[in-house]
């Protein structure tokens, strides 16, 4: 990871970051040095910062050349200092901070930045693209611009295009998920699938995610919104937060009680929270025809899964959705307006812990106490 060595300006100050050196490790905090923003860069103030399940997925998957790297991507702050060329956001203003994207290729420039031609690079590797990283330690070398932002520290440095000023009365502290795990779920139905009023719809598993898929089933107005998981828990909360129905697939043939739900016919709209293969076909298979099945479940490449053509003839689909197809200059502001008028109640599902907790938070999240943790900064 030599490239990460060059930092083309000085640091300017110091930040606390959650660094992570092997899988097998808790997280060590450390004292890194920050470099000067440059002119189309952000230095924000964190004041709270997500765990979404890509971060224990990095964790659990890390090399030694992949390491040391700060993670963290669903953050919010306050900015304290703008590069020359910034004209988004000024020093002071309240900041949600989402996937970073180039805005020069062909796909930003068509509305699509959630599939820019360099994603990988800009959210996955921990480094700008020229290979350098805002973050330094005294050891040497840190990767820590994971998603364009590493919010797993007290200070972190984005791009002027991956943060989205917010109103300040709201509170900033519970705001991070909106660009990362709600946007997905929530965009999932709204941006992908759209389904009409009076529809149906199945979300498969249902934490943070499925859980933000459900509230936009409730936005969308869909009549049949069925809650599939294999613990009651999860069950109850998405039946409070506007699930008609719930399935535990522990205990239910989902295939079954699907049809029994929607008229013998399946649901005309399905999403898969867990990407599991199993799950995946029963999302699948769960739908009427036509019918669309949105997959924004994880578990890691390679992720074969076998399903049956027949499911995809007479008008089925199986579509795949990052960052809930969301442009997050828009779509994150829609949903703190719904959030505003009583309609998209997320905080229900955060549970907050201190920074300095964060090897705890991971663990409440592995073993699954939480539906959404989000760490807070003093």
């Amino acid at each position: 990871m030599s490239s990460a060595a060059a930092q083309d300006v000085p640091a300017s100050s110091t930040a606390t970051a959650a660094v992570l050196h092997h899988h097998t490790k808790p997280l060590e905090l450390s004292t890194v040095a920050i470099a000067e923003v440059r002119p189309d860069e952000v230095r924000i103030r964190m004041v709270g910062a997500g765990i979404c399940h890509t971060d224990p997925g990095v964790i659990a998957t890390i090399t030694d050349e992949e390491s040391p790297i700060v993670l963290g991507h669903e953050g919010s702050g306050v900015v304290e200092a703008v590069g020359a060329d910034v004209t988004a956001v000024a020093p002071g203003d309240h900041v949600v901070v989402s996937y970073n994207h180039c805005g020069e290729c062909d796909h930003c420039g068509s509305g699509l930045p959630m599939h820019c031609r360099h994603f990988v690079d800009l959210n996955l590797t921990g480094l700008r693209l020229d290979g350098t990283s805002p973050l330094t330690t005294s050891d040497g070398p840190l990767r820590a611009h994971f998603f364009g932002q590493s919010s797993w520290a007290t200070y972190a440095v984005a791009n002027e295009r991956n943060v989205v000023k917010v109103d300040p009365s709201l509170p900033l502290e519970l705001l991070g998920p909106l660009g990362c795990g709600i946007q997905t779920g929530a965009g999932a139905v709204l941006n992908t699938l759209r389904p009409a009023p009076g529809s149906s719809i199945v979300v498969f598993g249902v934490g943070s995610v499925g859980l933000a898929a459900i509230l936009g089933a409730k936005v969308a107005e869909c009549a049949t919104v069925v809650a599939v998981d294999i613990q009651q828990s999860p069950l109850d909360l998405a039946l409070s937060l506007g699930a008609t129905h719930a399935v535990n697939s522990a205990e239910e043939d989902v295939l079954a009680a699907v049809r029994d739900l929607t008229g013998g016919y399946g649901a005309q709209y399905s999403v898969d929270c867990i990407g599991l293969p199993a799950v995946v076909r029963s999302a699948l298979e769960c739908l009427q025809s036509p019918g669309v099945c949105a997959s924004v479940g994880f578990q890691g490449t390679p992720n074969e899964i076998t399903i049956d053509q027949g499911h995809l003839l007479f008008g089925r689909s199986l579509v795949g959705v990052i960052e809930g197809d969301a442009k997050a200059s828009e779509f994150v502001p829609y949903m703190i307006e719904l959030y505003q008028q009583g309609r998209f109640p997320f905080t229900r599902f955060i549970q907050t812990f201190p920074f300095e907790e964060i090897n705890e938070a991971l663990a409440a999240v592995h073993r699954g106490d939480v539906t959404k943790a989000v760490l807070t900064f003093e």
